[in-house]
């Protein structure tokens, strides 16, 4: 596996079929997505950890089962904290509701515990 995949594989979790396939499908753009995908998850104003967080609450709030789990999973790789994956999906909860707080309580019960 490619330096690229193995590097979005630590930060998520697992790599979706679709990377390797847009890989081959469609190199131009597997080229751009990567590269977004660096930029947006290099430490700046905010920390990687911060930004998993926040990729957490969004994806608990969209309800995206495959998403929260793999940022989830991106989030124990980076040694996120439990407590503040908490915050993050009472943020969340807030400003999305119920069901997102909920959604995203069962995924970081199974997934951090």
């Amino acid at each position: 596996m490619e330096q690229k995949l193995k590097d979005l594989e630590e930060k998520i979790g697992k790599v979706p079929k679709i990377f390797a396939e847009l890989k081959e499908m469609e190199p131009d753009l597997y080229e751009k997505v990567m590269g977004l995908d660096q930029m947006v998850w290099a430490d700046g104003a905010l920390s990687k950890q911060t930004k998993k967080v926040l990729a957490i609450a969004i994806a608990a709030s969209l309800r995206d089962r495959h998403a929260v789990r793999a940022q989830m999973a991106g989030a124990k790789n980076l040694g996120v904290k439990k407590e503040a994956i908490e915050e993050g999906l009472r943020v969340a909860f807030l400003l999305a509701g119920m069901p997102a707080y909920v959604y995203g309580k069962a995924a970081l019960e199974e997934f951090m515990d």
